[in-house]
């Protein structure tokens, strides 16, 4: 009897799928590490906390294998795939030590912060797109993208795969204006696109977007009938005046942070301490590269999660960090 609230969601195709997939990951660990056919099986892996071990009774790998099945709409070979490249991309990127790595929060923390939880116990990640310094920011694309893979990791650190196992996303467009982005913020957000895709599946339960610019809430309409419906049930556009009393539904007021409580800068208490003003970050002339851009600009974060299905790979859709065809994480 499982005592996993996520494992006891497992249709029956679902755990048939665990099941083939975990046996599978010797195969997959040595396809991931590069070791050949005859070589012995190789050392156990742990990724986020979790040891990928096909026999064990952890009901916490079966959360985390469900992920990479459902960006894969339970496709064992894909799922396979995308596991085996994820994990020899934490290789190759040193993601496994990356929150040891620092980095100028005069610059990054402006940019970015987990703060509290919401009413699940979800970890929140804030993201604002506006008033950037581009240059700052994005002068060395390497490092904001270190910098941003080392948010996520800090925000899934706080998921432990039994009572949560998604995060909340809240991206904020105050001060974006519509022409203007340096050829670096678009390399790097092309980048952060393809990382948060194909390594962070299904790790978004909500993303609110806040102070939407009236630009930006019609480019939404126009590519809402685009996306699937399970995409569309996890975003929230916030009207401005009613941007707390939404947040809230989901949030316990007293854990938004106090940009959205008080008149001030971002923050007090976060995970990072904001110490800058923000620059700009925009998009560019024709409403149809400025749909572009703001598809972009939602995908920063993906935050979530990943989106790793068909459908998010659209030319003009939304993705997101946490991954999928069906679902924008």
């Amino acid at each position: 009897m499982t005592h996993n609230k996520f494992v006891e969601k497992f249709t029956s195709e679902e755990i048939e799928a665990v099941n083939k997939l975990k046996a599978k990951l010797p195969e997959i660990l040595k396809t991931a590490f590069q070791l050949k056919e005859e070589e012995e099986e190789p050392e156990l892996y742990t990724l986020w906390g979790i040891s990928l071990d096909k026999d064990s009774t952890d009901e916490k790998l079966d959360v985390l294998l469900i992920k990479f099945l459902r960006a894969r709409e339970l496709d064992l070979d894909q799922a396979s795939k995308m596991l085996s490249d994820s994990i020899a991309w934490r290789k190759e990127f040193k993601t496994d030590s990356i929150l040891n790595e620092e980095f100028d929060d005069t610059i990054f923390g402006g940019v970015g912060y987990i703060h509290k939880n919401d009413k699940e116990d979800r970890p929140v990640c804030y993201n604002f797109y506006g008033e950037l310094d581009q240059e700052a920011v994005f002068g060395d694309i390497q490092k904001f993208i270190r910098w941003r893979i080392q948010l996520m990791e800090k925000g899934v650190q706080l998921i432990d795969f039994t009572t949560v196992d998604t995060m909340v996303q809240v991206h904020d467009y105050k001060g974006v204006s519509m022409f203007g982005r340096t050829a670096n913020s678009k390399q790097a957000t092309k980048e952060i696109i393809k990382i948060m895709q194909d390594n962070y599946p299904e790790f978004l339960s909500t993303k609110f977007f806040v102070n939407v610019p009236w630009w930006g809430s019609k480019i939404f309409k126009l590519i809402r009938p685009l996306l699937p419906e399970a995409t569309v049930k996890k975003f929230v556009v916030c009207s401005n005046d009613e941007l707390i009393e939404t947040l809230s539904q989901s949030i316990p007021i007293e854990n938004l942070p106090i940009v959205y409580t008080q008149q001030g800068t971002k923050d007090a208490g976060s995970d990072i301490a904001i110490k800058s003003e923000h620059k700009t970050i925009d998009t560019t002339h024709t409403e149809e590269d400025i749909t572009t851009k703001t598809v972009e600009h939602t995908t920063l974060t993906e935050t979530t999660e990943s989106t790793s299905r068909k459908a998010e790979k659209q030319p003009v859709g939304v993705t997101d960090n946490n991954n999928n065809n069906k679902e924008v994480d």
